[in-house]
């Protein structure tokens, strides 16, 4: 497997998330993998409530084996306020396909998720990056926080957004995006190193039925928490979607991080739309025109977008992650 990083010191790692089925394979994965360090975790509403997520992380780094790493509770809404998106017919009330585990034995921070990010990536100014799995409601508000942040992060890696295909939420928008489009024109605006992976890309990595039942049967050291996790998220995508297996948005964007050899990406300028009927739409330039004036997209930083993937090579990477003893 070839490094990101040329097999020198590891990645720092923050992961802003809202686990999720999808987030919390995601999760094992990075505290599975040799090449990244997992400073730190972040929560935000999205596939379940803020309290909920912090939850589920806490929970998670425990099964991991990693109690130590700290969890920062986010944001419980959107910028703008209001009732938050959340995604519960997709990943069971308690995020993670109903199992209903006993609570965790460690607690979040008293520090905010924005604070956090903030801290972290004043303390490793260029080292630390950022994969943000939710909607990006803590990652503008650290940028809002501190006008620094987009300099100093060494990358964001986005799950979000539905370039140039159907959104997941309606027609026009993805569920990250849709759940706090401000957040997200911000985030994309605000000229730090992003990378997006949108649905376009992971809807086409499928986790098959034989896929899970592999990873369920290996000698892995999640193999019986992930085929628990699974069962509700597979059976959801056979009502909704008519797929036999799982999408796996979140371990795709995990892999753009760490095998970008894996994909090809277009480079432009993204924008979104945040009111009306496509509110959440993902609007890119590619550059094809040379415009006769300025736009809402002129002046701002251009940003890589996933454009293909090598879905076979990514799903083998996947499962390799999360077949390790």
């Amino acid at each position: 497997m070839g490094s990101a990083n040329g097999g020198g010191s590891k990645e720092k790692l923050i992961i802003d998330t809202d686990p999720g089925i999808d987030d919390s394979m995601t999760i094992l994965m990075a505290f599975q993998s040799s090449e990244v360090e997992v400073i730190g975790l972040t929560t935000v509403f999205g596939n379940c409530h803020a309290e909920d997520a912090t939850r589920n992380a806490l929970l998670l780094c425990e099964i991991a084996g990693h109690p130590e790493i700290p969890v920062a509770e986010g944001s419980q809404e959107p910028l703008k306020g209001g009732k938050p998106c959340v995604s519960d017919f997709v990943h069971g009330s308690d995020g993670i396909g109903n199992l209903f585990l006993p609570p965790p034995s460690g607690n979040k921070l008293e520090q905010s998720a924005y604070e956090f990010l903030v801290d972290k990536v004043s303390q490793y100014p260029s080292e630390v990056s950022v994969l943000a799995l939710g909607p990006l409601t803590n990652l503008a508000l650290a940028i809002k926080r501190d006008s620094s942040f987009a300099s100093k992060v060494k990358k964001i890696v986005i799950l979000g957004g539905a370039f140039f295909t159907s959104g997941n939420v309606n027609p026009a928008a993805e569920a990250n995006i849709y759940g706090d489009p401000e957040a997200a024109d911000i985030v994309f605006t605000c000229g730090a190193e992003i990378v997006v992976v949108g649905i376009n890309i992971t809807t086409q990595a499928i986790l098959s039925d034989a896929d899970i039942f592999d990873i369920r049967n290996s000698k892995g050291r999640h193999a019986q928490f992930l085929g628990d996790i699974t069962k509700f998220y597979r059976d959801w995508h056979v009502k909704s979607d008519g797929v036999h297996g799982i999408f796996l948005h979140d371990p795709v964007c995990f892999t753009a991080l760490l095998r970008p050899d894996l994909f090809t990406f277009k480079k432009g300028v993204v924008r979104v739309e945040t009111q009306g009927i496509c509110a959440g739409h993902t609007l890119m330039d590619q550059g094809l025109k040379k415009w006769n004036s300025s736009n809402p997209w002129s002046g701002y930083s251009p940003v890589s977008v996933a454009w293909t993937v090598d879905v076979p090579k990514v799903i083998a990477y996947v499962k390799e992650l999360l077949m390790k003893p």
